[in-house]
């Protein structure tokens, strides 16, 4: 194999790393926004859920208390 070939292949070869390399970043990307997407997501419909529960608690509270008084509930 001469000189010159040698050069073409290890050449091909660099390119073919690169484009692997490419790939592999590119993929990694899109992994990394789709993670943040979905925490993003997720943590929006934990503060809806946290904001449901609050307000029942706080209905459950003041149920509590009037059955604790006596009062009718209707």
């Amino acid at each position: 194999m001469s000189h010159k070939e040698i050069i073409q292949r290890q050449t091909q070869q660099d390119w073919a790393n690169r484009e692997f390399i490419e790939v592999v970043t590119n993929s990694i990307k899109k992994i990394s926004d789709f993670l943040n997407s979905f925490d993003m997501s997720c943590r929006s419909r934990l503060a809806l859920l946290n904001e449901k529960l609050t307000a029942l608690e706080r209905k459950i509270e003041y149920l509590e208390a009037r059955v604790s008084k006596g009062e009718a509930l209707t």
